[in-house]
């Protein structure tokens, strides 16, 4: 007797059935912890709103008022002037650090030791009340007199808070950039020297443009410390953001206020620059990730759009 045993094969209808349904992972601590910071954030919200001491309807009076629009703009005009004398003092500091020569290496360490070793304060202090030690600057070459003026008449408000804040910021920005030139591998520089490239253009055009990938973001952190360091040059008489609001509300007495007003541009001023530094990071960081990391915005985006993916 035969016996035909029969094998089950699957026929070709049910391989080609419906795939399994991808159900995405359930993140419940997440979602709570979503839900309680929104929470606390609303009643922030709430409570500063309804809050009648803030006097929000003087706060909008005052908000773009000439005053303050003045201190603004004087802000702002510092900020870039004590940055460009800042970068510019601390990139020669930093390639003096880091040059063969003792006495150029000496003179850098002394300058950082000095400017980073005393406090800003101080030094604005000392700029503005220089004419107690000079009361004139005079200078003469073989008899001639180049010039010779009143030490008050040259250090006014903005000279000295530039001198306070730049000088003192270009001792901390040298150590960025020396951190910046370290970063780059030593023989990028044996490359550029074996195809006869000298030093200084070695520097120009190999070491420090790899060098800006490390340098932007402490760069950026620096600029924004900067325009909240603005507001000691107040101490100098020098009429920024700070000193315009307080010249207000020591008249009006709405101190509450007036200070709202200063955290809002400061706020807004700020929130500028940093967007400033997220692009200029992207931009010097091609070619060194794979993938750059995405803006605060972008990953909303990115995180409505999938919510509506999987509920579609």
């Amino acid at each position: 007797m035969t016996h035909v045993t029969q094998t089950s094969a699957a026929t070709p209808a049910a391989q080609s059935g419906p795939p399994p349904k991808v159900v995405p992972r359930r993140h419940l601590g997440r979602w709570i912890s979503a839900v309680v910071v929104i929470a606390a954030l609303a009643w922030l919200v709430w409570t500063l709103a309804t809050t009648e001491s803030l006097e929000w309807g003087q706060v909008g009076h005052y908000l773009f008022s000439h005053g303050v629009l003045v201190g603004v703009k004087n802000t702002i005009v510092m900020t870039v002037l004590c940055m460009v004398i800042g970068m510019v003092i601390g990139t020669l500091i930093a390639v003096m650090r880091l040059s063969p020569n003792p006495v150029l290496t000496g003179v850098a360490w002394l300058y950082q030791w000095f400017f980073r070793g005393t406090p800003t304060l101080v030094q604005l202090t000392f700029w503005f009340n220089l004419s107690t030690i000079f009361p004139r600057l005079h200078l003469s070459l073989f008899g001639w007199q180049v010039f010779d003026v009143s030490t008050n008449q040259v250090m006014t408000s903005l000279v000295a808070a530039l001198l306070g804040l730049g000088l003192n910021f270009g001792a901390y920005y040298s150590e960025v950039v020396r951190a910046g030139i370290l970063s780059v591998d030593e023989g990028q520089s044996d490359a550029a020297a074996a195809y006869g490239l000298t030093p200084f253009g070695t520097l120009r055009h190999i070491v420090l443009p790899q060098s800006m990938r490390v340098i932007i973001p402490p760069t950026g952190n620096e600029l924004i410390g900067m325009l909240k360091f603005t507001s000691l040059a107040s101490l100098v008489s020098y009429e920024e953001l700070m000193r315009s609001v307080s010249d207000i509300y020591t008249i009006n007495y709405e101190v509450i206020p007036l200070l709202v007003v200063a955290a809002l541009w400061y706020l807004f001023m700020t929130t500028i620059l940093s967007t400033g530094q997220y692009f200029l990071e992207k931009r010097f960081a091609r070619g060194t990730t794979r993938s750059q990391p995405p803006s605060l915005i972008a990953t909303i985006r990115r995180g409505l759009r999938g919510r509506r993916g999987a509920t579609a």
